[in-house]
């Protein structure tokens, strides 16, 4: 957090974070009071809100479904030539699913 604080002088800093425990840890809570950072915590269950889960369910598409690899060495390749190819070959598919727009929907708003 120091190092964020230091390359971001004077503006102001929220960090989303995931409900890991070290995450919620009354040491990191401390640190981010006293660098004036806000934690804002996802709900414990949320994919959608988590970018890195978009990434890796984008990426099992393209890689892994309906597809058989013979050997474990061709799997990591066409895992590894997937991600290194995000901003290229992929990218209009990327941009779309890592929008940050997105609806949520508050539970007493859906009619019973």
């Amino acid at each position: 957090m120091r190092k964020i604080k230091k390359a971001y002088p004077g503006m102001p800093i929220t960090l989303i974070l995931d409900n890991a425990p070290y995450q919620k840890a009354k040491i990191v809570r401390e640190a981010a009071g006293t660098l004036k950072i806000e934690l804002l915590f996802l709900p414990s269950y949320s994919p959608n809100l988590n970018l890195i889960e978009r990434v890796w369910k984008f990426v099992k598409k393209e890689c892994l479904y309906s597809k058989y690899y013979e050997q474990f060495d061709d799997f990591t390749k066409a895992i590894e030539s997937c991600l290194k190819n995000l901003n290229r070959k992929h990218k209009k598919k990327i941009s779309s699913l890592l929008s940050l727009k997105f609806q949520i929907i508050k539970q007493e708003s859906i009619a019973a």
